[in-house]
């Protein structure tokens, strides 16, 4: 059987900037063996597949090169992307069923999606020297006042605030001890930010993942939606919509990711989307 897995690049700054995503559109004769199988012949940190789904738009399931996960931004605005650029779906509201839940997507006229995300889980604080210990640095070197913590908003990352950009992007990290403490807390790893940007932003992010074979990742939706309530929590926004999140530059990929958090009169999140375009950058053909 010959599967054609398409490419993109999402949250792309520049068009060397964003995350590849593999996308195949019509999965359902795929086994899980199979699916695991392609995505590993890809490479990408994740490849989408797209399938019938009895209660949304469409089911999609995302595969790292070793496993499955629940969610996938990146991969989401990928695929969703590629259908819009396709001509098969046109600017509107959609849904999309995945491990995490149903969750909305919405595609504007200048071909933006936006996924939506599961609303916030603030779980314990990590030991700062424990998380310094493993990227390289001293616990001084986080921001003074905001501690490690896990957050979701469909998956768990350790959200690891730094004092400023140059110690984000001098960061050399020990994957092995990074690897251990992700598997230890139950996360899928570290997304590691400053408050100071290059460009005016929201923050800038740096994401490690190396219990699921993902050294660095350029682009990360999920996490960016997690750490948007971070930040809304702890009182470091200026605004709720519009937030710009800068990544991929340790990694010479630049990438934007975009999101807003919606909140209701008493104070609470009760919305999170997350968006960003893709570009189509080929297509793969694998037998399999």
């Amino acid at each position: 059987m010959n599967i054609k897995v398409s490419t993109l690049n999402s949250f792309a700054k520049t068009a060397e900037g964003g995350n590849p995503a593999g996308v195949v559109l019509k999965s359902e004769e795929l086994s899980e063996e199979e699916m695991k199988n392609i995505a590993l012949q890809v490479g990408f940190s994740e490849t989408a597949f797209l399938q019938h789904s009895e209660c949304a738009d469409y089911r999609v399931r995302f595969f790292t090169p070793s496993e499955e996960v629940d969610l996938c931004g990146h991969a989401t605005i990928a695929a969703f992307s590629l259908l819009f650029q396709r001509g098969i779906l046109k600017p509107g509201k959609y849904s999309q069923e995945n491990l995490a839940g149903t969750l909305d997507i919405e595609i504007g006229g200048n071909g933006q999606v936006f996924m939506e995300q599961a609303l916030p889980e603030f779980h314990e604080e990590v030991e700062r020297a424990e998380i310094a210990s493993s990227l390289n640095i001293s616990a001084s070197d986080l921001h003074g006042t905001l501690s490690p913590q896990i957050v979701s908003t469909g998956l768990k990352d350790i959200i690891v605030p730094i004092k400023d950009l140059e110690t984000l992007l001098s960061i050399n990290p020990d994957l092995d001890s990074v690897t251990g403490i992700s598997r230890k807390y139950g996360v899928v790893g570290y997304h590691i930010f400053c408050l100071e940007t290059k460009y005016g932003s929201t923050a800038h992010c740096r994401n490690l993942a190396p219990l699921y074979g993902i050294p660095e990742e350029s682009a990360t939706g999920t996490s960016n939606g997690a750490l948007s309530c971070y930040l809304y929590k702890y009182n470091q926004l200026t605004r709720t919509s519009n937030l710009v999140f800068e990544q991929g530059y340790s990694m010479s990929r630049p990438s934007e990711i975009l999101a807003d958090i919606e909140i209701d009169e008493n104070g609470n999140i009760i919305r999170v989307m997350v968006g960003g375009k893709a570009i189509i950058t080929g297509e793969i053909e694998l037998e399999i």
